[in-house]
């Protein structure tokens, strides 16, 4: 990759003289939720008891950002395809997708095909792949809002009218994993299939579950999908949670990092680092921080993903760059994007 990191695209590193305050700093666990107060030797969740906690853990093969109505900085449109088309929005899905398939889709599934789509280099409307799904890759999409508008509007319709004003087309829609069972069929993946509601914390707790797909050998590729709508079933529910910013608003996008094994990979875009749960909110990072105002409001579950997909295209003039996510609510998760040797 030859881009550069600019200033405007990387929050500010705090001083690392200042030791942050131990009043915020979360109980550290060994993977999203679960508490290692026992066991201080396992408090990194993508790193096994004893093992070098700065050794990468997945390499990114490919990356993508698919953020309808938000112009990217030049600097980072520029580190991959000076020539990228913008982004379309979901109800123009098919001018990268082909019209085939996307009838009874939602939004947030088919922002996420559209940068799975990109991820894999297809052309516009390039055909849909046949024959057998692929065992060895898997799927795993963070996305807490992504059919809430249809499970929202099926248990009004069945309250007020009963079964019959439901059909059978709208049913797939209601199920939690819906997005990344879209994502498997569509380009045939047959691998684990997985989707993380977590909350703010979803797009790194997904990238740290690829991670463990990756070392244990279920897969030796992994699909990390992280998509959010903005309709107004999940705008209010985002603006009424716990832990959100005054001002900064759900954003609908995705993003798409395509993962393998970091000692298998010959020409990887990036080296992922272990995702470090329970960091302070304001504890020094080891890197510059991705800012997010460059992609200009809250991704919420899938800000993870989409922080990630942007570092990938910053590294360049610093060799690693740092991606935080969270709040004190829901929780802080970290890593580190490095520069691969090439």
């Amino acid at each position: 990759m030859t881009g550069r990191v600019h200033a405007g695209h990387l929050a500010p590193t705090p001083d690392r003289t200042v030791p942050p305050a131990a009043s915020r700093r979360p109980a550290q666990v060994t993977r999203p939720g679960l508490s290692t107060a026992g066991n201080p030797a396992a408090t990194d969740p993508g790193v096994a008891t004893g093992a070098d906690p700065d050794r990468p853990v997945a390499a990114v093969l490919a990356a993508a950002l698919h953020l309808p109505g938000i112009d990217l900085p030049a600097g980072v449109a520029g580190a991959w395809a000076a020539d990228e088309e913008p982004a379309c929005p979901p109800e123009r899905a098919a001018d990268l997708l082909g019209r085939k398939g996307l009838l009874a889709k939602e939004p947030a599934t088919r922002l996420a095909l559209c940068a799975v789509h990109r991820a894999l280099g297809l052309a516009p409307k390039a055909p849909r792949p046949s024959g057998p799904a692929d065992p060895r890759t898997a799927v795993v999409v963070s996305s807490n809002l992504g059919n809430v508008a249809t499970v929202g509007d099926i248990a009004r319709r069945l309250r007020e009218g009963g079964p019959r004003e439901v059909g059978p087309l709208e049913a797939p829609n209601a199920s939690s994993n819906v997005i990344a069972g879209a994502i498997a069929i569509w380009f045939r993946f047959g691998g684990p299939n997985l989707t993380v509601c977590s909350g703010a914390t979803a797009g790194l707790d997904a990238i740290w579950l690829a991670g463990l797909l990756l070392r244990t050998g279920r897969a030796d590729r992994v699909l990390v999908v992280g998509t959010e709508p903005d309709d107004p079933q999940a705008q209010a529910l985002h603006a009424a949670r716990d832990g959100v910013t005054a001002g900064v608003p759900l954003r609908a996008g995705a993003a798409c990092l395509l993962l393998g094994r970091a000692d298998a990979a010959p020409h990887p875009l990036a080296l992922l680092g272990p995702v470090r749960a329970g960091v302070p909110v304001d504890g020094p990072p080891r890197g510059p921080l991705v800012d997010a105002a460059a992609v200009a409001g809250d991704h919420y579950g899938a800000a993870g993903v989409v922080h990630t997909a942007l570092a990938v295209r910053l590294l360049g003039a610093t060799p690693t760059v740092t991606v935080r996510c969270g709040d004190p609510v829901d929780g802080m998760r970290e890593l580190d994007v490095r520069a691969a040797r090439r």
